[in-house]
């Protein structure tokens, strides 16, 4: 990701987790696992789950493994 800022381009990189499903029903079922687990999650929009917190990637990365 790259943010323009008054002296230059500052770039960032971070991991995080973006799940797409068309089905409001499985996107469910990850909410609520998500939310048992004490991962937090955001809607980026009506079909994708994004997990971008520090803790709650490393989270991720504990319980699936690190993304390659």
């Amino acid at each position: 990701m790259r943010r323009k800022l008054k002296n230059g381009t500052k770039r960032y990189e971070y991991v995080r987790y973006v799940f797409t499903n068309a089905s409001a029903d499985i996107r469910a079922i990850l909410c609520a696992s998500l939310d048992s687990l004490d991962i937090e999650w955001a809607m980026m929009n009506d079909r994708n789950v994004s997990i971008a917190r520090k803790e709650s990637v490393a989270a991720m990365e504990a319980i699936v493994g690190p993304k390659s």
